[in-house]
C-alpha cells in the first residue's frame, strides 16, 4: 500500500465578512473536509464553481488559512503538521509544495524572460550557489516541459497559451517538489493543446515521483488522467474513489448529475442528462441537513434535517448521502 503524502482531518476554511464588530458573517469555503492522497497519485478534485476546490487546494499548500481541523505533510524526510508550521517549516514547504496556476499568462511577468522566470524560485529560496548551477538547472527543467534554449531569451508575450502554461510548469518544477496542486491548468486551453499539457504532467510525475492534486470541472480529463476522485459540493466531500469505480457507478446523486451533462456523440443520448434546479445555496448562509438537498430530486425529510457523514463500504469508495444504497438498488437489479 502506497504511503499517505497528504492527509487532511476535519480541515475547515472559513472566511469573517461584512456585518461589522459584533454581527461577523462566516464564509464557509470549505467545510470538515477529510481525505488522504497517497504518494505519487494523481488526485482528481471536481465540483461546480463555488464549491470550494480552489480554497482547499490552497489550504493544503498553506496559502489559505485552515480555522479549524488540520492537515498532515508527510514524505518520508520530513513531516509537517500545516495548521501549527513554524516559520522556518513553511519556508521548507514551500520547495517542497508548489501550484499551477488556472492562467498562466496573468502568474508570469510580462517584464521577465522565460529564464528569469523560471530561474526566480531558485534565487530567492536559495537553493543554488551560483549563476551556472542557475543555469544548469533552468535548462534541465526547460527540457523536461518541451522549452528549448530559444525560448529562455524571450518574453512570455511572444507565446500561446499551451506554450505559457509548459512555462508555468517549469516554474512550479525547478525546486525539486513533492506535492504539486494543478489549479484548473488546462482549462483555458484549446482540446488538441489540453491533450498535450496533460500527456507532459502524466509523463513529468512518472518522471520524478511526483503527487498531484488536479483540480477540474471537466469530467472527461479526469477520467483520462486521475487515479483518484473526490467530488465537492458547496464546501464538503460528498463522494470520493478510486476513478473507475467512482466512473463505473457514482452513488450520490450530484455525482450522477455532473456524470450525465458529459456531452455524447450518441444521438439517442441526447437531452437525457439530469436537470438540477436551482443554483449552489450561499456558503454564508447553507441549507440544514444535506447541503444538496435544496436542488436534490430525493431529498426527503430527514435529507432536510440530519446532515449526512462520508460512509465508506471498505474498497475505498465513500458517499455521503443517507439514500445512496436504496438508489443503487434498482441499477443493480
Amino acid at each position: 500500500m502506497s504511503d499517505v503524502l497528504i492527509r487532511a482531518k476535519g480541515l475547515s476554511v472559513g472566511f469573517p465578512i461584512g456585518g461589522g464588530i459584533l454581527r461577523k458573517q462566516i464564509l464557509k469555503a470549505v467545510d470538515n473536509v477529510s481525505l488522504d492522497i497517497e504518494a505519487g497519485s494523481f488526485f482528481g478534485l471536481v465540483g461546480e464553481s463555488g464549491s470550494g476546490k480552489t480554497t482547499l487546494g490552497r489550504a493544503l499548500l498553506k496559502a489559505a488559512p485552515i480555522t479549524s481541523g488540520g492537515a498532515q505533510y508527510t514524505d518520508g524526510e520530513v513531516s509537517y503538521d500545516l495548521e501549527n508550521i513554524s516559520k522556518d517549516q513553511l519556508r521548507d514547504y514551500r520547495k517542497r509544495a508548489q501550484l499551477i496556476f488556472q492562467d498562466p499568462y496573468a502568474a508570469l511577468s510580462p517584464r521577465m524572460t522565460v529564464r528569469d522566470i523560471i530561474a526566480e524560485p531558485l534565487e530567492v529560496m536559495g537553493l543554488t550557489k551560483n549563476r551556472q548551477e542557475t543555469d544548469a538547472r533552468v535548462r534541465e527543467i526547460a527540457a523536461k516541459c518541451r522549452l528549448n534554449l530559444e525560448h529562455l531569451r524571450r518574453f512570455p508575450h511572444a507565446f500561446s497559451g499551451g506554450q505559457r502554461q509548459r512555462i508555468s510548469i517549469a516554474r512550479a518544477l525547478v525546486s525539486a517538489p513533492k506535492f504539486i496542486v494543478a489549479d484548473e491548468s488546462v482549462a483555458a486551453l484549446d482540446v488538441s493543446i489540453q491533450a498535450d499539457v496533460l500527456n507532459l504532467l502524466k509523463q513529468i510525475q512518472s518522471d520524478m515521483g511526483l503527487t498531484f492534486m488536479f483540480i477540474s470541472h471537466d469530467l472527461s480529463v479526469v477520467a483520462h488522467t486521475c487515479d483518484h476522485v473526490a467530488v465537492m459540493y458547496l464546501g464538503r466531500l460528498v463522494e470520493t474513489a478510486p476513478t473507475r469505480k467512482l466512473f463505473a457507478a457514482p452513488r450520490h446523486p450530484y455525482t450522477k448529475a455532473l456524470f450525465s451533462a458529459i456531452p455524447s456523440l450518441d444521438p439517442d443520448d441526447r437531452g437525457t442528462a439530469q436537470k438540477l434546479t436551482g443554483e449552489i445555496p450561499s456558503p454564508t448562509n447553507q441549507p440544514s441537513g444535506c447541503k444538496f438537498h435544496t436542488r436534490c430530486p430525493y431529498a426527503i425529510d430527514h435529507c432536510k434535517q440530519v446532515e449526512p457523514q462520508l460512509e465508506t463500504d471498505g474498497s475505498g469508495h465513500d458517499v455521503s448521502c443517507h439514500r445512496w444504497k436504496e438508489l443503487m438498488a434498482p441499477e443493480a437489479a
